[in-house]
């Protein structure tokens, strides 16, 4: 019973014939090997190591855990008989083997590439993958007891940052990952599924009147992507003073462009098939629903640019005019070339909600933008040509014809 549990969401995640898991290890390949001739070389602290590693796949665990398209799936093989422990560590294995071989991997090559490394150490980078895995599913099955689950992240990172360094940590995360285990030995099988999301999906089909409302009730039935707004919210507080001890003010573009990168509110096409279905069907909704939509990423990506220009005069002081209108020109730059890029390239043939997150198509308005910023750092005239680009977008969408989709 396990082992056909364990393969049916593995082929869910891999393909039938488990085709993506080549194409995913030639690339780690590829990105290690070329990295490696490069040539480049960082030194990398064991603390950072694991820290970055635990943080990374536990991360992505949570993510594959709370996706909406593993939910119905789960659905799914509940209603088959099965046995509550054996289905528990099938569903968690499947689950860790696509975190660890479609993402992790990737972040494992790269500091492969551009670390010197130990046998010894790859054994400890193995471990703590290990570990971050069943303690992220240990920790998702208790989310009624939020608090614990909260208390003892806490607990191990802060052993990660001042013992992670010692040589007998491994040991430590085995134990840790040993406890999490027994938990889920414990755990209730249904604590895997998320019955409110369907309760909050219904809300949402009975309230969408309006867009704006149905953004916000989006997010609040997502509470990852706020999560994840805090935290750029977090990083445009203290981002002043690394740009401060860069280049001085010059850099405060780069600031605007990095601030951009909040792929959760630019994918609301691509992670409702059910939404682009709609409003590609009905009529006139091109215009409808693109600007509120772009409208909502600019208040977004505006929001973050102003908690970073705040940050940055209490902490260097000098914010001027022009700062000011540079942030309201990329907050809505990036978000107008997310709206097309969802509007005419949305993303198709994902197998859980992280494949949207992870993807590359989410670097392309970020890596424009700081492009961008680079070029207006060099050539400060440019800031000045952009800001009359900027006008005449608003212009347009403010006054194009409204027959006009």
């Amino acid at each position: 019973m396990m082992k056909m549990t364990g393969k049916a969401f593995a082929k869910k995640l891999f393909g039938a014939r488990y085709e993506r898991l080549p194409r995913t290890i030639l690339l780690d390949v590829i990105i290690f090997w070329g990295l490696y001739i490069a040539g480049f070389q960082v030194q990398v602290a064991d603390t950072v190591q694991i820290l970055m590693i635990s943080a990374f796949t536990a991360g992505v665990m949570w993510q594959a855990l709370s996706s909406k398209d593993n939910a119905v799936e789960l659905k799914h093989m509940l209603m088959l008989p099965h046995q509550p422990q054996k289905f528990v560590f099938s569903y968690v294995a499947a689950l860790g083997a696509y975190t660890i071989l479609t993402k992790t991997g990737l972040l494992l090559a790269v500091l492969l590439a551009v670390s010197a490394w130990k046998p010894i150490e790859i054994i400890g980078m193995v471990i703590s993958m290990l570990h971050a895995v069943f303690m992220a599913a240990a920790v998702y099955s208790l989310r009624k007891y939020w608090y614990a689950g909260g208390l003892w992240a806490v607990a191990i990172v802060s052993a990660i940052l001042f013992l992670g360094s010692k040589p007998w940590f491994g040991l430590l995360l085995l134990v840790n990952g040993f406890v999490a285990i027994l938990i889920l030995r414990k755990a209730e099988v249904y604590g895997f599924y998320q019955w409110e999301s369907e309760k909050s999906h219904a809300i949402r089909q009975r309230k969408k009147a309006s867009l704006w409302r149905y953004f916000f009730r989006y997010l609040g039935c997502h509470k990852n992507y706020l999560l994840n707004t805090a935290v750029m919210w977090c990083v445009a507080i203290v981002m002043p003073y690394f740009l401060r001890e860069m280049a001085g003010l010059s850099v405060v573009p780069v600031g605007f462009a990095i601030l951009s990168l909040n792929t959760p509110i630019c994918i609301l096409l691509s992670c409702d098939p059910d939404l682009e279905q709609a409003v590609r069907f009905l009529p006139g909704q091109k215009r409808r629903f693109c600007i509120p939509y772009c409208l909502f990423i600019f208040s977004c990506n505006m929001a973050a640019d102003a908690i970073f220009l705040l940050s940055w005069q209490i902490q260097n002081g000098g914010v001027t005019v022009l700062m000011i209108a540079g942030a309201v020109f990329f907050a809505m730059q990036s978000a107008v070339l997310s709206v097309l890029l969802e509007w005419f390239y949305p993303i198709r043939g994902w197998k859980i909600e992280s494949d949207l997150w992870h993807h590359p198509r989410k670097y392309v308005v970020p890596v424009g933008m700081l492009l961008l910023a680079g070029a207006a750092c060099a050539w400060p005239v440019l800031l000045y040509v952009l800001l009359v680009l900027l006008a005449v977008e608003i212009v347009i969408l403010l006054f194009i014809p409204k027959g006009h989709s």
